[in-house]
């Protein structure tokens, strides 16, 4: 821990303007971002008397080991910059809201030709309408099956749809009249695509219109006596009236607001937001967060508005937040949630009437989530403390092994040897720091000398890192290997030193390999040989589940009914799952390759032009240049190249048809049966799935 005067700024040098500072540990880390309206000020209140600051304010600055600060015009400029950081960073030591699950949109992707409502998670895509979010999916497809008889919009997926086109015939949807069939040209693409906008328009909340005008036809097919179109048009604005009735008026003048409530005790806030648009709530969601710093609930609606709109614009920051404190102060918010709308937006608390009504169910919600999630976390957070002490216990530790690394070494019979490094932090995975490896150092089937080669890069390379940041040296100007994005060893070079999370710069304090004695033997090796003795090793044996310790002639046996014997299995099993999928992807893309890859600068269009030209490799290596030239962007130095390259080839073996023994014509890379061209060596997906 280090003390805040050793690097407190000298008077006078902290600039009195607006700005955004951050707190660095030993490491380099980033642990902490925050903005002031005067950097001179807010700075000076964390280099006072220790005693005088919050629990929380003073582990900050004592695990802190520097400050840097970035001065900025305004202080709206102070909040996209802190907000842009702490996405950036992942400071440990601000409030980061946890979502709670991953919300379902329903989503119209406006980005195609033919436009598509489907159901979205995760990240928003350019060009793509969202509506919602929504407590469930089923909820999403009920109000989408309801409004498909008056709004026909493709559902399906690309591959159903260009199905269709080839073969003429729409789907089922399209024939029980829920979908225009654009694929079989029912309706022309401009057609659609307004279907695609009525939808949309229906969505926002603009329901009124289209009912009135499904009333009025209905009414026209009543007096001209076509009562068969009219009671399609009744049944239609009952799947309409039905879908609103999903979402009731919560607002009575067809406002569109987002409410956010906070509930908050000590250690944790929990925030709900409802999503209303038309005076109706369209969506529902809720964060919960720890309070790892000191902060008012004003400041808790500042971070939870920054999560909300930080990556959105237009029309999906509405007119109006309202929210049970403001910000302070609340000008710089307002202007930069302005900035983000493109217009002006009221943020403001809810006094009377129907808004704090709903303000008040929103505040309930808030409540009920807290209390929901201190109750699971409780049970969690049990669990994973008596994991971890009972491995502690087990292996002779002096600490429960916070964070645990487990390897895995992964080969089909000595090809395509990968290794991979799963990493577990309070007994949850933490995937971002995953790594894999290629086992370059000799060729064939060693799991041992596998594991050694592997434990030897990765700490290798935790020792640069240490050396690189003053924390440990030996004298020499050790070079810091560069990674590439595989986590491979690829060079030495130098890497930026910006607080981002570095691949191999924090050790665990147990390392775990899916093996047994020599296995662990080998790890224990690698270790010494860098001259690291404070990290513990063990291995775990799938056949009995045994835990071995180096040295040890005996194994430890953990209870079945451990909780720390599971929590070993599941790191054990995360990185076998983590080392089989790399694994497996490497030969797949080895049984994809083809001479043609050993071509410098011939990328796939120009593969797939020669094979379509052709036909088959067997037919490419025996064309001459002046035939291979006749192909569109292919040059008389590149034939010559491509014919040098299939010349030093060897020839494939010839294909066999094993259910007739018949020796196929064609060497592998043919054309496919749908015209397309088939790599060499590329998998037949008739032959079964692997096992």
């Amino acid at each position: 821990m280090a003390d805040p005067s050793s690097y407190r700024p000298k008077p006078g040098e902290i600039p009195d303007s607006p700005g955004v500072y951050r707190f660095r540990d030993e490491h380099r880390r980033v642990i902490y971002v925050g903005k002031a309206k005067s950097l001179r000020q807010r700075l000076a209140n964390y280099f006072q008397d220790l005693a005088g600051l919050h629990p929380r304010t003073r582990s900050m600055v004592i695990t802190a080991a520097s400050v840097e600060w970035t001065v900025v015009s305004t202080e709206v400029e102070a909040l996209q910059l802190e907000y842009s950081w702490i996405k950036e960073y992942d400071p440990r030591f601000n409030v980061k809201y946890r979502d709670d699950k991953s919300y379902p949109y329903l989503a119209v992707t406006m980005n195609e030709e033919y436009p598509r409502v489907q159901v979205m998670r995760g990240h928003k895509k350019k060009g793509v309408r969202y509506f919602g979010p929504y407590a469930h999916a089923w909820a999403i497809r009920d109000t989408v099956d309801l409004l498909l008889r008056v709004f026909p919009v493709r559902t399906c997926s690309a591959g159903v749809f260009k199905n269709a086109a080839r073969t003429g015939r729409p789907c089922l949807l399209g024939y029980i009249g829920k979908c225009s069939a654009p694929c079989v040209d029912r309706v022309s693409a401009e057609e659609h695509r307004e279907l695609a906008d009525e939808f949309c328009d229906f969505m926002t909340g603009r329901t009124n219109t289209y009912i009135r005008r499904l009333e009025k036809q209905m009414a026209e097919a009543a007096d001209e006596m076509e009562y068969e179109r009219a009671a399609r048009l009744r049944d239609d604005i009952g799947a309409l009236k039905k879908a609103m009735e999903k979402n009731a008026v919560v607002l009575a003048d067809a406002t569109d607001a987002d409410l956010i409530a906070v509930a908050e005790d000590e250690l944790e806030a929990a925030v709900q937001i409802f999503h209303v648009r038309g005076g109706r709530v369209r969506g529902q969601r809720g964060w919960v967060t720890d309070k790892v710093e000191e902060i008012t609930t004003g400041a808790l609606v500042e971070h939870a508005l920054q999560q909300l709109y930080g990556e959105e614009t237009g029309d999906a920051v509405p007119k109006e937040v309202l929210v049970p404190a403001l910000p302070d102060p609340v000008e710089p918010v307002q202007e930069w949630l302005a900035g983000r709308r493109g217009s002006g937006v009221s943020l403001r608390i809810p006094r009377r009437g129907d808004k704090k009504a709903l303000m008040e169910t929103v505040e309930r919600n808030a409540q009920q989530a807290l209390v929901l999630h201190k109750t699971k976390r409780a049970s969690d957070l049990t669990t994973r403390s008596r994991a971890l002490e009972e491995i502690a216990d087990a292996l002779e530790l002096d600490s429960a092994p916070l964070r645990v690394e487990c390897y895995d070494i992964s080969h089909l019979q000595g090809d395509d040897v990968v290794a991979s490094m799963v990493v577990f932090e309070d007994g949850l995975a933490r995937k971002s720091e995953y790594r894999r490896f290629q086992i370059k150092g000799f060729a064939g089937q060693d799991d041992v000398r596998s594991m050694h080669e592997v434990i030897t890069r990765r700490f290798r390379r935790y020792l640069a890192e240490k050396e690189k940041t003053g924390e440990w040296t030996d004298g020499e100007n050790a070079e810091t290997p560069e990674i590439d994005r595989n986590g491979e060893i690829v060079g030495t070079g130098p890497t930026e030193d910006d607080g981002r999370p570095k691949k191999f710069a924090y050790p665990p304090q147990l390392v775990v390999v899916d093996g047994g004695a020599p296995q662990v033997a080998a790890a224990r090796r690698a270790l010494d040989e860098l001259g690291i003795d404070d990290i513990a090793v063990c291995g775990l044996a799938k056949r009995l589940e045994e835990v071995w310790l180096p040295g040890d002639d005996d194994p430890v046996v953990l209870p079945r009914t451990s909780e720390g014997l599971y929590l070993l299995q599941r790191v054990r099993d995360e990185a076998h799952r983590f080392a089989i999928t790399y694994q497996r992807a490497k030969r797949s893309k080895r049984f994809r390759s083809s001479p043609l890859d050993d071509v410098p600068g011939l990328g796939d269009t120009r593969k797939q032009a020669l094979l379509k030209h052709f036909g088959s490799l067997k037919k490419l290596r025996s064309a001459t240049i002046d035939q291979i030239c006749e192909v569109p962007g292919i040059g008389r130095k590149t034939a010559e190249t491509i014919a040098v390259a299939l010349a030093r080839s060897a020839p494939a073996a010839p294909a066999v048809n094993t259910a007739t023994g018949e020796i196929m014509e064609e060497e592998p890379g043919t054309m496919g049966s749908s015209g397309e061209p088939v790599a060499a060596g590329a998998p037949d997906e008739r032959r079964g799935q692997e096992t």
